[in-house]
């Protein structure tokens, strides 16, 4: 075996033997509250289609009419020739709905956030996440060859002392909802601190935005925040809007750099049309429905002090986002796959996503569910967590 054939093996053989082995789930079906898979029907709580709108007809049947109109593929990036009047609407409208004078459209989160944070930062700047940040806010900051540093979870105090040491340029990166603990950053003060030490302040609202606040414009909504406090405001398509992609909105400056200069965006096809005609569907759903950001809030709560009945070590959590805290990777596994057994499926989360000792299943609920359905969750979570 050559060097690279031998490292790969060694690479599986450790995460298998560590019980960090991932695998692919293929699904027969379209997301939902519940799934096909292999034949048998599971009730769902690992996606993140929060308001349950990734199968909505009016969803789908914007995405075929635009197909229509449109094609598939867009056939370019957006500076070529792959931008079409689909787009166009879709960040009109999001630029509208966040309050900002512009927003523009990547093809992922992932993207979107590296992209950002490698156009804006330079040498020289400072840049301050959370500890546990969303990986491609953590790379982003990595690829941008500024000083990164980062401060204790939720910490604004920590932030302040760093913040005070800087010199030059600063930008404070943070997740609006923390995707694997389901916290929220205590956005006001972070903001706070920004002003007072004149540092900008960057939010991913990729687990916030069409979820929280009264409008659903996420948890800057939330904490009162406007453009002036939140310079940059990213958010993905693909979690309550139900679609793909992502979006990040700004000034007419901040957007226009990063047009010319972020990599992410120039040298990638464009979103297929139908995909920017579906998220604006779901966005007119989010704006028209907000039964459905109700629901789930009386969801999660129910779910809340069904588990605090049963002693279940949940997370502190008030998104949809509640994570059941099982400690060893081996030990989260095994539980994820009674629970299969019983015909649901939730995801064991393992290092190196969250770090060694804090292993666990991260249930996430959905304006699809019934309350029906989050008692039958209760009630396999209590059978298979006495049985563990």
């Amino acid at each position: 075996m050559g060097a690279f054939a031998q490292r790969l093996s060694a690479g599986l053989a450790r995460r298998q033997q560590d019980g960090l082995y991932r695998q692919r789930l293929t699904l027969e079906s379209a997301q939902g509250p519940v799934v096909s898979l292999a034949g048998r029907d599971y009730l769902n709580f690992c996606s993140n289609d929060y308001l349950g709108l990734a199968a909505h007809p009016r969803v789908v049947d914007a995405f075929c009419q635009a197909a229509r109109d449109f094609g598939v593929g867009s056939g370019a990036s957006h500076l070529v020739c792959g931008h079409s009047t689909a787009h166009s609407q879709l960040e009109e409208a999001l630029a509208e709905f966040t309050g900002r004078p512009r927003a523009l459209l990547f093809s992922s989160g992932y993207a979107a956030n590296t992209g950002i944070l490698t156009s804006l930062l330079q040498r020289g700047d400072c840049v301050f996440q959370d500890r546990l940040n969303h990986a491609s806010l953590l790379d982003g900051g990595l690829h941008s060859g500024a000083r990164l540093q980062r401060f204790a979870h939720n910490d604004v105090a920590a932030l302040q002392r760093k913040l005070a040491r800087a010199s030059g340029p600063a930008l404070v990166v943070v997740d609006g909802v923390f995707s694997m603990d389901g916290d929220t950053a205590p956005l006001a003060e972070l903001a706070a601190a920004c002003s007072a030490h004149d540092a900008w302040l960057m939010v991913d609202d990729a687990h916030g935005f069409g979820v929280m606040g009264e409008r659903g414009a996420g948890s800057t909504e939330v904490a009162g925040l406007d453009s002036h406090a939140v310079p940059v405001l990213m958010a993905t398509l693909g979690k309550a809007l139900g679609t793909a992609g992502a979006f990040v909105a700004g000034s007419e400056d901040l957007i226009e750099g990063l047009i010319q200069q972020a990599r992410n965006y120039i040298y990638t096809t464009a979103l297929p049309p139908a995909v920017a005609a579906a998220s604006l569907e779901s966005l007119c759903l989010l704006t028209e429905e907000s039964w459905r950001r109700q629901h789930l809030a009386e969801l999660i709560a129910r779910f809340r002090r069904g588990a605090r009945q049963l002693d279940l070590p949940l997370m502190a959590s008030h998104s949809a986002i509640q994570p059941l805290l099982v400690g060893d990777a081996g030990a989260a596994v095994e539980l994820s796959h009674k629970l299969r057994a019983q015909g649901l499926l939730i995801g064991a989360i393992r290092p190196p996503t969250v770090p060694p000792g804090t292993s666990r299943l991260r249930i996430t609920l959905s304006a699809a569910h019934s309350e029906v359905q989050v008692d039958r969750l209760l009630e396999a979570l209590a059978s298979c967590w006495r049985a563990a």
